[in-house]
């Protein structure tokens, strides 16, 4: 899954926790991810225990000291629940301020009324991809799933006709769109222009998504046919309610934190000046935890108060929003132990070891090199990280639009196939109301679309710059 900002890499650059080779730590590697499976799907454990036994079982098989690798894993829990344990807590509040206010039921109600039946997937690919440009995953993940949920509900949707698109608009944008993470640092690693890079990102991420999304939904409606879970969908407002907030105000406050991101990421390329007081000024308020922040209180305003709430029901409204997310944190926290466990054992370097001498298109390597990390970490930036500091000498004779299209690469082989080392697979997972064999058949199957179809445009743009 995604890093929520480029600092949180520093964490994984560590000491490897254990000397085993690569042969041992590969078997290593593949049996934790067999004991969590096989915990979840035959034993029917919890997911949360599941991965905290997998990560134990890794670092056991690796010969790692069993002090480093509990150390390894509540690091990355800790760290992953400080990143995206407050903005799924804050993105509950939001979309429980939505839901309690009427503020959900107005969207929903203007987009059936606006698009329906065939249009309907198109509509929320579209939605996603714009709220998903500036944002990190995650954010986009909380403040989309409500309206998800409610569409697929209200208009009698499959879940997974409307939900792909949605997710397939988020993770495109996460992995070849500056300014994400991932992309910007592949950027200053390999040399290449930003607005290239951006530009023939967007030509790729176009149909990328729309195959991904609104083509593949249809097949993913059909091996997964659920409805939305009854437990994470907001609710109607009780019938007291003798107003509702507006729908541009209700748009207005879901699209605040996409503004304030935004801003900051226009400010840091236009002005590329960290002493910039500006610049240091919208830093803070476009980074994901002020821009949420700053939406729920706007929220209590323009939804709580628009709705007549009272002090008191807002209160009540924060804390009954926070309660159904504790099982999500948990599991989340946990998919970020285990991923942090595989990285601190060395897995990282042990497939730039193996890629070192294969002799392939600088392209297709870069891919390859992020696929591998990215399967075996589940992380989508130390993936496109790792791999472009691998093939970054062959840029320096790279024409401008080749290094670009070297970018593209390593960020689409950073998203292919998440599973369950990845943090993302278990939060999409939960909020979904999927078991494992349904997730894989649905988010799974589609980061892999994503990463496959955009590799093939890729190398097509190769062939015509």
């Amino acid at each position: 899954m995604t890093s929520l900002s480029v600092e949180m890499l520093a964490a994984d650059a560590v000491e490897p926790i254990t000397s085993a080779g690569n042969a041992q730590l590969g078997i290593a590697v593949l049996a934790g991810i067999a004991v969590i499976v096989l915990l979840i799907t035959k034993l029917k454990m919890h997911a949360f225990l599941a991965l905290t036994i997998g990560s134990l079982a890794l670092g056991s098989f690796a010969g790692a000291n069993p002090a480093k690798t509990i150390a390894s894993f509540t690091t990355g829990l800790g760290s992953t629940v400080a990143g995206v344990g407050v903005l799924i807590a804050l993105g509950a509040i939001l979309g429980k301020l939505l839901a309690d206010s009427g503020g959900a039921d107005q969207i929903v109600d203007t987009i059936l009324a606006k698009a329906s039946g065939r249009a309907m997937p198109w509509a929320m690919v579209l939605i996603a991809s714009i709220i998903g440009l500036p944002l990190f995953f995650e954010v986009g993940i909380v403040l989309m799933i409500p309206v998800v949920l409610l569409v697929a509900k209200r208009g009698n949707y499959s879940l997974m006709r409307i939900g792909i698109p949605a997710l397939a608009g988020l993770s495109v944008m996460h992995g070849l769109i500056p300014p994400h993470p991932g992309p910007l640092v592949a950027i200053d690693a390999l040399g290449a222009n930003l607005g290239v890079t951006l530009a023939l990102g967007v030509l790729v991420a176009i149909p990328t998504v729309i195959i991904a999304g609104p083509v593949f939904s249809r097949y993913a409606a059909r091996w997964v046919d659920i409805e939305a879970p009854e437990k994470m969908i907001p609710q109607r407002p009780s019938e007291e309610l003798d107003r509702r907030p507006s729908f541009g105000a209700t748009l207005a406050t879901i699209l605040l934190p996409v503004v304030l991101m935004l801003v900051k990421a226009l400010v840091d390329i236009v002005v590329d000046d960290p002493e910039n007081h500006v610049q240091r000024v919208t830093d803070v308020i476009g980074s994901p935890l002020i821009a949420l922040l700053a939406a729920v209180l706007v929220g209590m305003f323009t939804l709580g108060r628009a709705a007549g709430f009272t002090k008191g029901r807002l209160a009540g409204t924060v804390e009954k929003s926070l309660a159904p997310i504790a099982g999500i944190l948990l599991i989340v926290g946990a998919g970020g132990g285990f991923k942090q466990t595989l990285i601190d054992a060395g897995v990282g370097q042990m497939i730039l070891d193996f890629s070192e001498n294969w002799s392939i298109p600088a392209l297709l390597l870069g891919w390859l090199i992020a696929v591998a990390i990215r399967l075996a970490t589940g992380s989508a930036t130390v993936a496109t990280i790792s791999a472009a500091g691998l093939v970054a000498p062959l840029a320096a004779d790279m024409s401008t639009s080749h290094a670009a299209l070297l970018v593209l690469a390593v960020g689409a082989g950073s998203l292919f196939f998440s599973h369950v080392n990845d943090a993302g697979f278990w939060l999409v997972k939960e909020y979904f109301g999927m078991d494992v064999p349904q997730t894989i058949k649905t988010w799974s199957v589609m980061e892999t679309i994503i990463s496959v179809v955009s590799l093939a445009f890729i190398l097509l743009l190769s062939l015509v710059l």
